[in-house]
């Protein structure tokens, strides 16, 4: 696999488990408060930024342009971190409550 299709598919599989992380930290706030939402946002960028330096590390010299490894993925990785979140907060709510 090309090194920018790898980037893709880990920004896909990383955004399911911010998603996951995002949704925890949802439920375990009050939901009424304001900064529930906020504090979810939060921890997606956390775990974008965070990866995106492991990446940088990883594949500086096998990709043509590093800018590219900072944009690849990044509309999946929020999509599938925006459906995976209200999905899972969804199960939470439904299930343990």
């Amino acid at each position: 696999m090309k090194p920018l299709t790898t980037i893709y598919w880990l920004r896909v599989i990383l955004g399911i488990v911010a998603g996951l992380v995002s949704a925890v930290l949802a439920f375990s706030q009050d939901p009424t408060l304001p900064y529930t939402l906020v504090n979810s946002i939060t921890a997606a960028l956390a775990v974008y930024i965070i990866t995106y330096y492991i990446l940088k590390v990883k594949f500086k010299n096998v990709v043509e342009k590093p800018s590219k490894i900072a944009l690849m993925g990044i509309g999946m990785y929020f999509f599938t971190w925006l459906a995976s979140f209200v999905l899972f907060y969804t199960i939470l709510r439904t299930v343990v409550i």
